[in-house]
């Protein structure tokens, strides 16, 4: 599992993908939510706008998770 940094008060799902690296756009990630292919906290999830918060672990496909963390 890979730590990705963000600032403190969350971070939306869509832009986590792009962030991590996950995706390359995000119509990427809006077209891998829609799959149902993205696991928040292993429970799949197709809200883009979703705001993930200190330990929140994202799953897309067969990458390696990652996990929020606030700074």
């Amino acid at each position: 599992m890979r730590d990705v940094e963000v600032r403190a008060g969350g971070i939306d799902l869509g832009q986590l993908m792009k962030f991590a690296g996950l995706v390359d756009t995000g119509g990427d990630a809006k077209a891998l939510l829609a799959e149902g292919v993205v696991l928040v906290n292993d429970e799949v999830d197709t809200r883009r706008g979703r705001t993930l918060r200190d330990g929140d672990v994202v799953t897309v496909a067969d990458e390696e998770p990652v996990r929020v963390v606030e700074v």
